[in-house]
């Protein structure tokens, strides 16, 4: 189960594959084989769910002619929606704001979104809901998001969890038949990823763990020697 197509195991350590799994947006055109995807989503439902009611269903679209216009859908809306907010705000990423990182986050998007019908993979994270919408609903199916991401970095892809589907999700339903007591939780791009993975950047734990009181530092929470911080 855990040996890919190329025939390279599983070679990512559980917390080196933790540090590690940053948001992919950016993928060669390599397709994802059917071993590496039953792979991936195998590990997507390991993940817990409230009283082990097991909502989580994936809908993987790669290149069939309902999967090409759902993907061509999905394509304007993450185009219109970043067109949005790189006006707004995220317009410190727009190429006449920006330089250095900020400026390739920028370009970044830019080419995520329009490449975005190109991408070899994109699932649909969704859940069977057993009663009606609750603001805590996404606690059963965000796990398996996670486990799903994770696993694909260990098969060396690499993907991004977004929510821009929500702009065309009335279309995107009635042209996948998803029925209205399914949730529509989330979209994840999959992919070989152009450039490697990496170091996440994340706040110092001394910012962010707290020990007995409310900003009471936690003596003993150091992060590891040569890590690497952002102020995000």
């Amino acid at each position: 189960m855990w040996r890919s197509a190329g025939g390279v195991g599983d070679e990512v350590g559980l917390l080196e594959g933790l540090a590690t799994t940053r948001a992919i947006r950016r993928f060669r055109p390599d397709p994802v084989s059917d071993e590496d995807l039953a792979a991936i989503l195998f590990a997507a439902t390991r993940a817990p769910s409230g009283s082990n009611r097991q909502p989580a269903r994936f809908l993987v679209l790669r290149d069939g002619p309902v999967a090409s216009e759902a993907k061509a859908l999905l394509g304007g809306a993450f185009r219109s929606s970043w067109a949005r907010m790189s006006q707004g705000e995220y317009a410190s990423l727009s190429p006449e704001a920006a330089s250095g990182r900020r400026a390739r986050t920028g370009a970044a998007m830019q080419a995520f979104v329009d490449g975005f019908e190109s991408i070899p993979v994109v699932v649909l994270a969704c859940f069977v809901r057993h009663r009606s919408p609750t603001p805590t609903e996404g606690a059963s199916i965000y796990p398996a998001c996670q486990n799903l991401l994770l696993a694909a970095r260990a098969r060396g892809l690499g993907g991004v969890m977004t929510m821009w589907h929500a702009e065309v999700e009335a279309e995107l339903r009635a042209l996948l038949g998803v029925p209205d007591e399914v949730g529509l939780a989330a979209t994840i791009p999959l992919g070989q990823p152009e450039g490697g993975h990496g170091p996440v950047r994340r706040r110092p734990l001394g910012e962010v763990v707290y020990e007995d009181r409310w900003d009471s530092p936690a003596r003993w929470a150091v992060d590891p020697p040569g890590t690497r911080f952002t102020g995000g």
